[in-house]
């Protein structure tokens, strides 16, 4: 067994100096722990030569984003898993653990995640991946824990391994064969996305990915884009549509493209009239039209996800409308969800 717990660092000096010792003292002392550099601008390769002389460093050319990040740092890393790690998680006693444990006795699981709670309330969920996540048919994410902003205190209502559509990228352990098999995180999505559209392509070929909340982290959340931020907006949006045209089957594509369309300018409308807000309103028109200029860049992708396909349905992928749910239902939480809504 060899694990490399490997964190993306992009100008993260701060959250390192703060959560990278809990990383040291609570993770196995066979687990290699890397942090690979996006060309920071700040101290940070300095500072770990001088405050964590044990950490691999691994130093990028440019900032390649999260996805080819890391897709470029994982391929001069050798190892039988990779747990990527963002840089603000604090990690608990035996977090590592359960997870390895799991993956080492289920040869048919890609990946997992542990429960992801929050650092500044540590008794309820963190938006970015909670108890793990599932998307809805028309492409919208969710977790056991948070819907939307809707985020639930953890009353152990979710303790009880699942499985999963996407395991979050803060936290993420995933077989390095199962990583390449399907040619890794697609480096075009830059940020935001990229775990989902990986775990879906793994969970079509039949792959399983899981949430085991008896393994614990803290996240912080929102460290690198601000909430609001018209770039994470931008990022969003056209990576989620992206994802959906990758892999969503065909009966399906015209269908959930169009309620997408509609779905999309009531979004941005929402955010001006309501929100009073420009940048993101700016930013969906602008994430649609790179979306409509790009999209045959991946026409071939599409044919090698339907040719590798062998799970369709994909159970995880809830046939449901989370929106419908959500504000004509009155659903706030996962457990509340009815399939078929």
């Amino acid at each position: 067994m060899n694990v490399a717990i490997v964190i993306l660092n992009w100008n993260g000096s701060k959250m390192m100096r703060q959560y990278l010792p809990t990383v040291m003292k609570y993770s196995r002392s066979d687990a290699e722990i890397w942090v690979a550099d996006n060309a920071s601008s700040d101290d940070s390769m300095q500072m770990l030569e001088r405050d964590f002389p044990q950490v691999k460093r691994l130093q990028l050319d440019k900032n390649y984003g999260f996805a080819e990040g890391y897709n470029r740092a994982l391929r001069q890393i050798d190892t039988d898993y990779y747990v990527l790690l963002n840089s603000d998680v604090e990690v608990t006693h035996g977090w590592l653990t359960p997870l390895i444990e799991f993956m080492d006795t289920h040869a048919d699981v890609a990946a997992c995640q542990p429960k992801l709670l929050s650092v500044f309330d540590k008794d309820r969920f963190e938006y970015a991946g909670a108890s793990g996540g599932f998307i809805d048919r028309y492409g919208y994410p969710f977790c056991r824990g948070r819907i939307f902003d809707d985020v639930e205190a953890d009353d152990g209502q979710y303790d009880y391994s699942t499985d999963v559509l996407w395991a979050t990228g803060a936290c993420l352990m995933i077989r390095s064969k199962d990583y390449w098999k399907v040619n890794g995180l697609d480096g075009r999505f830059f940020a935001h996305n990229e775990e989902i559209d990986l775990c879906w392509r793994l969970r079509q070929q039949g792959r399983r990915i899981v949430c085991l909340p008896e393994s614990v982290v803290y996240h912080v959340g929102g460290g690198t884009l601000p909430k609001g931020n018209p770039m994470k907006t931008f990022l969003n949006f056209r990576n989620n549509l992206t994802m959906l045209y990758k892999n969503l089957p065909d009966d399906e594509l015209a269908h959930v493209m169009r309620v997408r369309w509609a779905l999309d300018y009531i979004a941005a409308f929402e955010t001006l009239l309501v929100n009073r807000n420009w940048g993101d309103f700016k930013a969906i028109f602008k994430a649609r039209r790179a979306f409509n200029q790009w999209k045959h860049q991946f026409d071939k992708d599409r044919e090698e996800i339907r040719a590798k396909r062998v799970l369709d349905p994909v159970p995880e992928r809830m046939n449901l409308s989370i929106l419908w749910q959500y504000y004509a239902k009155g659903c706030k939480k996962f457990s509340q969800l009815k399939s078929g809504i």
